[in-house]
């Protein structure tokens, strides 16, 4: 495969690439292309943590990058997720997460196989005080106001950080991407703050500067209330440059709030009930979920398509081959809101068959029995 049609892989889709000069270095250097993304054991796995994620995974391994996943057992113990012990975290990492991510790279079409999923307990043991060194190195190369801003990637802002300990989250973060010598850190754009971090910090620690790139975040299926309108204004009206990327942060899909996310094991009644209550109002582009999974999900490919079954007194049947015409469509209001839902739900539901079908083995199923009772509410 030539530059150019790694390149075209590695950054389709993406929100942001850092730096793209230097990622076509890399290539060109011959050098072997070594992934990573890190993933909190925070809850169940959905549509964004892993469909999204698995989606670029998939470009990459076509490109012949050799992907990571580490798993964050002890970043899901900073945070106080699940029930606040690293014992539990580490358990669910292997026994559910782990899982749960092999099922949505088989739901994209990704090979499980070819990634090599990292527990963080047993690469801090196994590295010992080399590792915990490059914490303080990172930690001596960054202020402490930038380290209370990057703790954003934990899903907080500054004044949540209830303890010391928070702050360790973000150099750790970025002490994971020296310790596992890689050269390229992916991620959601919520995680463009640390891998900024890793990058400033890496001259200090005598490492190569990783390349970082963004796929896009999901929306939630709840819609834009009359507050976050206020308040992206408000924004608007000071001069904020990034007042889009935080609104959408505020919106993106979450794992602590089941309805505004698809989990990937959802049987196909919940994916109906969840996406024919979304947030969608008819001839609305802009912040409407059930376009933007549209989009970034069903036309991630460019041969994708796309049919919305209707009524022959309404039309009849609709096949859309790209996502521009869909949108256009809608925006004229052509398209009907329950019609789009109606087709993207019966998309997902055959998508998802094969994550189904995965935890139906009985461990597996124990195991994400366990993780719904961890976080039940």
């Amino acid at each position: 495969m030539i530059t150019e049609e790694k390149i075209n892989l590695i950054t389709r889709n993406l929100e942001e690439v850092l730096t793209e000069e230097e990622l076509k270095a890399l290539v060109e250097s011959n050098q072997p292309l070594k992934h990573y993304q890190g993933f909190e054991i925070s809850g169940k796995v959905h549509l964004g943590t892993g469909f999204a994620s698995m989606l670029k995974i998939k470009d990459l391994q076509e490109a012949g990058v050799k992907t990571t996943i580490l798993l964050a057992d002890w970043h899901t113990w900073l945070n106080k997720k699940l029930d606040g012990t690293l014992e539990t975290a580490t358990k669910m990492a292997r026994d559910y997460f782990e899982e749960g991510l092999k099922a949505a790279a088989l739901c994209v079409g990704a090979d499980p196989e070819k990634i090599e999923f990292v527990l963080g307990s047993e690469l801090y043991e196994k590295l010992g005080n080399e590792y915990w060194a490059s914490v303080v190195k990172v930690s001596k190369a960054t202020t402490i106001p930038r380290m209370l801003r990057s703790t954003t990637i934990m899903g907080r802002n500054a004044a949540e950080v209830s303890d010391a300990a928070m702050l360790i989250y973000p150099a750790m973060q970025s002490a994971d991407i020296f310790a596992l010598e890689v050269n390229i850190a992916h991620a959601g754009t919520d995680q463009r703050n640390v891998h900024v971090v890793a990058r400033d910090a890496a001259k200090d620690l005598d490492k190569q500067k990783p390349i970082a790139i963004h796929h896009h975040l999901l929306l939630g299926l709840s819609s834009v209330t009359q507050e976050m309108e206020a308040v992206l204004k408000a924004t608007r009206d000071k001069g904020h440059e990034n007042t889009r990327e935080l609104l959408v942060e505020s919106l993106k899909m979450s794992k602590s709030k089941p309805d505004s996310a698809v989990f990937i094991t959802d049987a196909p009644e919940e994916i109906e009930r969840k996406v024919s209550n979304a947030f969608c109002p008819e001839g609305e582009v802009e912040y409407n979920p059930i376009l933007d999974w549209t989009k970034y999900l069903i036309f991630y490919d460019q041969n994708s398509s796309l049919t919305v079954k209707r009524d022959p007194k309404w039309g009849g049947d609709l096949t859309y081959t790209s996502y521009e015409d869909l949108e256009k469509d809608y925006a004229e209001k052509k398209l009907h809101p329950m019609d789009l839902k109606n087709a993207v739900a019966e998309w997902l539901i055959v998508k998802l068959e094969p994550a189904r079908k995965f935890f139906e083995e009985p461990s597996r199923k124990a195991a994400l029995e366990k993780i719904e009772k961890l976080t039940q509410k």
